[in-house]
């Protein structure tokens, strides 16, 4: 009997232990998010890629990410490498296409690459694991577009480096206004 009221008071007891515990890291994970001051090496939350409509394709590689939040304005940037399907994929998802890239053209300012400390453009050596070389990048290897929605979706900047033309470095910053 005495071991029937232990194993009543005990489980839940150590329930309640580990719960706590789970609920006390999930609030330190999402503070550590919050407090990030540059990209996060890490894939963006699912819910945060959807609020932000950046829907990043499969088997992408170097993918971070970071979201600023201001009054009026709250931003994702994102980047990644994928493959060539994997870029046109993208594009596809995002309702344009391949053909709507205007080459040599970078479309994130350089106000916002400072933000997370990309270096865009001709001249500048590739950042993706999969860059053929250290070299600096030709203004030919760079392409963009930007598309703005219509209401409250998001405004989206799309930048991709092409040095590596199997394995294209795609560089997003979506803007929502509030």
């Amino acid at each position: 009997m005495l071991f029937v009221v232990i194993l009543l008071i005990g489980v839940p007891a150590g329930y309640i232990v580990i719960s706590a515990g789970q609920s006390r890291d999930s609030g330190r994970d999402k503070q550590a998010r919050a407090s990030a001051r540059g990209l996060t090496a890490e894939w963006p939350p699912r819910v945060t890629r959807r609020i932000y409509e950046v829907p990043i394709t499969g088997y992408s590689d170097d993918v971070a990410f970071y979201e600023s939040n201001g009054w009026n304005t709250s931003k994702l940037y994102v980047q990644f490498t994928t493959s060539e399907n994997g870029l046109n994929l993208f594009l596809d998802r995002i309702g344009t296409g391949p053909g709507e890239l205007d080459e040599g053209r970078v479309t994130i300012t350089a106000q916002e690459a400072a933000e997370v400390g990309w270096h865009l453009g001709a001249g500048q050596p590739s950042a993706s694991s999969r860059a053929l070389s250290t070299v600096p990048t030709d203004k030919e290897d760079w392409s963009g577009l930007v598309r703005d929605q219509p209401g409250p979706r998001p405004r989206l900047e799309v930048t991709v480096d092409r040095s590596n033309p199997a394995h294209p470095m795609v560089y997003v910053v979506s803007t929502v206004k509030l």
